[in-house]
């Protein structure tokens, strides 16, 4: 099976501070993988670079086995989706007209949207429940309702990959139900997916795999059973095992009962 994604030993730095690490990892078809890790261990980051919108300091990103370098922002965009934390819309754009942003990337110069392009829109919108929502104004929507917005911008690329940014910021937690059970249906979609999350009690049967980032160490890859354990948790977030707190426990018991 070729990879979506391949990262060879991809570093990038911040000034001085190394972010990521010789970084080796790979992301295939139908993958669901949850990022995590304390802030500023390079979470938004590791999603940049595998939207090619950051270049990696030291090695190499690949889009299906091409180098991400020598790819047109467009030509990637055909096959990965990036949807950020947050988003600006500084004019009064519906969702329709949100969402068509989308189809950016499969225009021609000077040309309009198609038939197709119409179609991609509207299946995007049914996935994330944003349907009926397409005549109100963007940032007139809650919290929840924005997310499914801009997911939805994403599935009009009709992307391969879609990268998610803190999916579940600022949304209360009937919201975050609803997130995860969208990436379990976006899942079921055949698309490949990777969000970078803070609740690891969300992570448990929805993501595959866990990706494990801290600033100290190299990163950790693996099932949720095996990266999500107390004391692995406690070396990468740096807690002292005598503040052993009952949220690890929890989480873990957690997991093993999802299994």
């Amino acid at each position: 099976m070729m990879p979506l994604i391949e990262f060879a030993r991809a570093g990038f730095n911040y000034g001085d501070r190394n972010v990521i690490r010789d970084l080796d990892a790979t992301i295939f078809e139908n993958q669901c993988i949850a990022v995590v890790g304390p802030n500023g261990a390079g979470k938004t980051t590791l999603l940049r670079l595998a939207a090619g919108t950051l270049t990696p300091a030291c090695g190499e990103v690949f889009l299906k086995s091409r180098a991400l370098g020598s790819l047109k922002q467009r030509e990637i965009a055909r096959s990965v989706a990036f949807v950020p934390q947050n988003v600006e819309v500084p004019f009064s754009f519906t969702v329709e007209q949100f969402v068509e942003q989308g189809r950016t990337p499969f225009l021609k110069m000077f040309g309009g949207l198609c038939a197709s392009d119409y179609e991609a829109m509207r299946r995007a919108m049914e996935l994330t429940d944003t349907w009926l929502l397409r005549s109100r104004v963007f940032n007139q929507l809650s919290g929840g309702e924005r997310q499914r917005a801009k997911i939805a911008l994403g599935l009009a690329q009709r992307p391969q990959l879609l990268l998610l940014d803190e999916p579940m910021q600022h949304l209360d937690i009937g919201r975050q139900f609803e997130m995860i059970d969208l990436i379990g249906l976006l899942r079921r979609e055949g698309i490949a997916i990777v969000a970078s999350m803070h609740d690891l009690a969300l992570i448990e049967g929805t993501f595959s795999s866990v990706w494990l980032l801290s600033p100290d160490m190299p990163a950790q890859m693996g099932s949720p059973e095996d990266i999500l354990r107390p004391e692995v948790l406690e070396s990468a977030f740096n807690c002292a095992p005598r503040h052993r707190h009952k949220l690890l426990e929890r989480t873990r018991n957690r997991i093993e009962q999802a299994l």
